[in-house]
């Protein structure tokens, strides 16, 4: 029984390509024909007009489209690059309560960030008197981010 299923199986994987190499024989000979058959008029300039056909798929599942760029979709943005500290209303006694204003550069959307608060790939760790630190999740790896206040010279 075990020498049966193991010529089943060499004659399932070995017929695909031998159907395939017949047809691709069918292909180049159809070819030779149409071209040796059919010579092409001396006065037509212009060859016939080419069709192609793409296949085209819309996407309808929940979530993110798979074949969307990453780059285009809102699920990346704003990149950490794209955001300034604009502002932070720092709580002393109850830290969680500290509360940072942030503007895209790239859109002008501004963002109220909390601890704990997600920023498409930034996640808000911790919020400080003059900055604010992210975790930055990309390709399944994690990385801390510090964004500073621009330090504002005082006038005499």
């Amino acid at each position: 029984m075990r020498g049966n299923g193991a010529v089943l199986a060499v004659l399932l994987i070995a017929t695909p390509a031998l159907v395939a190499g017949q047809a691709a024989r069918r292909d180049t000979t159809a070819r030779r024909d149409t071209t040796a058959a059919a010579p092409a008029p001396a006065d037509s300039a212009a060859p016939a007009p080419l069709t192609l056909v793409r296949e085209v798929f819309a996407y309808e599942g929940g979530g993110r489209d798979p074949f969307m760029s990453l780059l285009k979709s809102g699920d990346v943005r704003p990149l950490i690059t794209d955001l300034k500290l604009v502002t932070i209303v720092f709580d002393e006694r109850y830290a969680a309560r500290s509360v940072a204003v942030l503007r895209d550069v790239t859109t002008g959307k501004r963002y109220r960030a909390r601890t704990g608060g997600v920023l498409g790939r930034l996640r808000v760790t911790q919020i400080r008197p003059r900055e604010v630190v992210f975790t930055v999740q990309e390709f399944g790896y994690e990385r801390q981010e510090t964004l500073s206040l621009a330090r504002q010279e005082g006038t005499p």
